[in-house]
C-alpha cells in the first residue's frame, strides 16, 4: 500500500491502494461562534495538510466594515477576529510539528493587522511558522468612483439600482478567489490571513498549491470549488442541520461532539468526504446532498476563479462516512465577483409580552392600537414596525407554557433618540422613547397582560444594511503581502465567460399524474423529504430531495413552483421563485428571490437566515403515497 506525498517531500500516510497524490484539507470552523476545540484537536492528525476555517458572515461583516470605515487612524483599525487567535494558539506547536497549513478569512477588514498579530503570537509560542496575508478585498474607493461616474450596480436578489437603495454606504467588499491563497502557499507561507474571499476559495487556493493546477484547469477547479462549498460550514456536513437528525444522531446518542469535515482531494479534482475518526456525527450521501444543497443560487455556481456546474454532480457511497463526489463539469469565471455593500440602517429594538389562552387576535390587536395611539406622529419616524406573534395555541392545551403565545414589537428609526430610553447621549430620561411608548399601556392592557421583564432590547442598537451587486475583477487590487516583507500582486483571470444574470429556471418535463402510485397517506411533506435551507442576502434557497430512487419521479412532479407557492400560503411574497433538479441526487432546487427582508443584518423576522424555511415547507401536509409512507419516516 503506497502512501500519499505532499508537495514537501513528506507522507501524510494515508493509504489509497496505489500512489495517488491526494489534499486532505480539513474545515475548522462555519462561523465565528463555532467550537473552538477543532483547531487544537485536528492539528494533532498528522495526515492532515491544510486546516481551513470560515470566521466570517455578511452579519459580521458590516460590523468590521464599519469599524474600520469609522475609525480614526490605522493604528486602531483592528477590525479582525479575535477569535481565531484564541483558537490558533493552542494549536501552533502541532500545527509546526505536522508541517501542516492553515488558511482564515479571520482577517475580515484587516488582514495585515491580524496577520502581525497572529506572527507574533507564533513567534511567542517558539515556532517559525511564516505568516502571509492576502488583500485586496477592500474597493470601497472603485466603488465610490464607479458609482460617482454613473454604475447603477443593481441588487442581486432584486435588481433595483443603487441608487434606489436610500442609503448612504460607507464600505465596500469584493469576494476574492483562491490564486491569491495559492500563490501565498508556493512562496512559502504556513498561515495565509485573508480578508473577505468567497467561503470555498481556501480550498481552491489549497488544492491550486498542493496539486499545482493552472487557473485554466477548469474542471480540477471546479471540483476544488464544490468541495469548499461542502467543508466550509465544518459540521452541516458531518450531521448539523441534518434533516435526519432523530434515528441516525438522536437516538443513536451521536449528536454531542459531531466530528468536523475532511476532505480528500485527488490531482483530477474528485475527491471525498469524511470526518474526524473519534468524533461524533455521520457523513453520508443524505448529509452531503443537504450542504450541497445549502445556500446555491442555481446550477451554475460562480466564483472568482471558475464556474461549477451542479445539474449532474453524483454522490457515490464508499463506505462508513466517506463519500465520493463525480460529475461535476467546470468553464471559466465570470468577469465579475460580488460585491457586499454597508451601510448604516440605524438603530432598532423589540419589545415582547406573552397572551395566553383565548382571544389572541384581539389581544394583538388591541396592543397596537394601544401603542401606535402613544406614539403618535411619532410613527412615522420609525422605518419598520412590526407586531409579530410566534406560535398559536391549541384546543385543550395540556400546560399553561402551550397555550402561550409571543408577541414581539420590533422597531426601526434613524432617530436614536426615539430608540435611547434615556440613555442616548445628551437625552433627557424622560424623552418619548420606543420602549416607554410600549409599556406604559400594561394597565390599561389585554386580559393577562405580561411583558418580557428584561427590556434591554428595547434599548435601540445600530443595525447595517447590505447590499449585494456586481463588481468587475479588473477593477480590484487583489495582492500577496509575503512574510517576508514581498508584495505580490494577482491579477484577475484572463479567460473569463460572460453569463446571463439570472440561470436556467423550469418545472419538471413530462410530470406524473399523483395518482400513479396508488393510495395516498395525508402527512407532512417531511416525513419523507429532506431538505436544507439558506440565505444570499435577502434570496432564500430550498432544496428537497428523498431517499430512494422510486420516489424521485414523485418529488419532481408534486414540486412545482406552483405548488411551493400553495405550501408557502401567507409566507409567499409573491416574487419570482427559480426552480431546477439535480436527478442523480433525486433533489428539487427553489430560489425564492428577495423572499427575506432585506437579509440578516437588518431583518423584522426571526428567521433572519432563511434557514426555517425548509422545515416550515416540510411540515406541510401533502398526500404522500403510502407505500413510500410506510417504509417509515424521516
Amino acid at each position: 500500500m503506497a502512501t500519499d506525498i505532499r508537495p514537501n517531500g513528506q507522507t501524510n500516510g494515508h493509504t489509497n491502494g496505489a500512489l495517488k497524490r491526494v489534499l486532505r484539507i480539513a474545515g475548522v470552523s462555519g462561523g465565528v461562534f463555532d467550537r473552538f476545540r477543532s483547531m487544537q484537536d485536528l492539528a494533532k492528525d498528522p495526515s492532515i495538510d491544510v486546516l481551513f476555517g470560515d470566521w466570517i458572515s455578511e452579519i459580521s461583516m458590516t460590523f468590521r466594515g464599519n469599524e474600520r470605515a469609522t475609525r480614526d487612524s490605522d493604528a486602531e483599525r483592528t477590525a479582525f477576529e479575535m477569535s481565531f487567535v484564541a483558537a490558533l494558539k493552542p494549536a501552533i506547536k502541532d500545527i509546526a510539528k505536522n508541517k501542516q497549513r492553515v488558511i482564515s478569512n479571520a482577517g475580515s477588514c484587516d488582514p495585515e493587522a491580524l496577520a502581525k498579530v497572529v506572527q507574533q503570537l507564533v513567534k511567542d509560542q517558539g515556532s517559525d511558522l511564516k505568516v502571509s496575508c492576502v488583500t485586496g478585498d477592500d474597493v470601497t474607493e472603485q466603488f465610490k468612483a464607479m458609482l460617482k461616474s454613473g454604475e447603477k450596480f443593481p441588487s442581486l436578489p432584486s435588481d433595483i439600482p443603487i441608487d434606489q437603495w436610500g442609503q448612504k454606504p460607507v464600505c465596500a467588499q469584493a469576494y476574492l478567489g483562491g490564486v491569491g491563497i495559492a500563490e501565498a502557499l508556493r512562496h512559502g507561507a504556513d498561515i495565509v490571513i485573508c480578508g473577505r474571499v468567497a467561503d470555498a476559495a481556501p480550498v481552491i487556493g489549497a488544492a491550486m498549491w498542493y496539486h499545482n493546477w493552472g487557473r485554466d484547469d477548469f474542471t480540477q477547479l471546479a471540483y476544488a470549488l464544490v468541495a469548499g462549498h461542502l467543508l466550509e460550514c465544518s459540521a452541516y456536513v458531518t450531521g448539523g442541520y441534518y434533516t435526519g437528525f432523530k434515528q441516525e444522531l438522536l437516538y443513536a446518542n451521536n449528536c454531542t461532539n459531531l466530528g468536523f469535515p475532511i476532505g480528500e482531494i485527488e490531482a483530477t479534482g474528485e475527491f471525498v468526504i469524511t470526518k474526524e475518526e473519534n468524533a461524533g456525527g455521520i457523513v453520508n450521501i443524505q448529509t452531503v446532498t443537504a450542504q450541497l444543497l445549502y445556500e446555491i443560487q442555481g446550477p451554475l455556481y460562480y466564483n472568482s476563479d471558475v464556474t461549477a456546474r451542479f445539474d449532474g454532480i453524483k454522490l457515490t457511497d464508499e463506505g462508513q462516512n466517506r463519500v465520493r463526489v463525480t460529475g461535476v463539469v467546470g468553464s471559466p469565471p465570470p468577469p465579475t465577483t460580488k460585491i457586499g455593500i454597508t451601510a448604516r440602517g440605524g438603530w432598532q429594538a423589540e419589545v415582547h409580552f406573552f397572551l395566553t389562552g383565548l382571544d389572541i387576535a384581539e389581544k394583538v390587536e388591541l396592543v397596537r392600537r394601544q401603542t401606535l395611539e402613544s406614539m403618535g406622529d411619532y410613527r412615522k419616524e420609525f422605518q419598520t414596525l412590526t407586531f409579530n406573534v410566534t406560535g398559536s395555541v391549541p384546543i385543550n392545551p395540556k400546560n399553561q407554557a402551550s397555550a402561550t403565545v409571543d408577541l414581539r414589537i420590533f422597531a426601526q428609526s434613524r432617530n436614536p433618540d426615539l430608540m435611547s430610553a434615556g440613555t442616548h447621549k445628551g437625552v433627557a430620561p424622560d424623552t418619548p422613547s420606543f420602549g416607554k411608548w410600549c409599556i406604559e399601556n400594561c394597565l390599561q392592557g389585554y386580559p393577562g397582560g405580561t411583558p418580557a421583564m428584561d427590556l434591554r432590547q428595547s434599548i435601540g442598537k445600530p443595525f447595517f444594511e447590505y447590499w449585494v451587486a456586481l463588481f468587475p475583477q479588473d477593477k480590484i487590487n487583489h495582492e500577496l503581502h509575503t512574510f517576508d516583507g514581498k508584495t505580490v500582486p494577482i491579477p484577475p483571470p484572463s479567460n473569463t465567460r460572460v453569463y446571463p444574470r439570472r440561470q436556467d429556471s423550469y418545472d419538471t418535463a413530462l410530470p406524473l399524474a399523483l395518482d400513479t402510485w396508488g393510495k395516498t397517506v395525508r402527512a407532512p411533506l417531511g416525513h419523507v423529504v429532506h431538505g436544507r435551507s439558506g440565505d444570499k442576502s435577502s434570496d432564500c434557497n430550498l432544496g428537497l430531495f428523498v431517499r430512494h430512487a422510486d420516489e424521485w419521479d414523485w418529488l419532481r412532479s408534486l414540486m412545482s413552483v406552483g405548488k411551493l407557492r400553495e405550501l408557502l400560503e401567507e409566507e409567499d411574497k409573491g416574487k419570482k421563485i427559480d426552480r431546477f433538479e439535480i436527478p442523480a441526487l433525486y433533489a428539487v432546487h427553489f430560489l425564492l428571490r428577495d423572499h427575506l427582508d432585506r437579509g440578516a443584518n437588518s431583518s423584522s423576522s426571526y428567521d433572519i437566515l432563511g434557514k426555517n424555511l425548509c422545515e416550515y415547507v416540510r411540515c406541510k401536509p401533502v398526500d404522500i403515497p403510502k407505500v413510500f409512507y410506510d417504509r417509515g419516516t424521516i
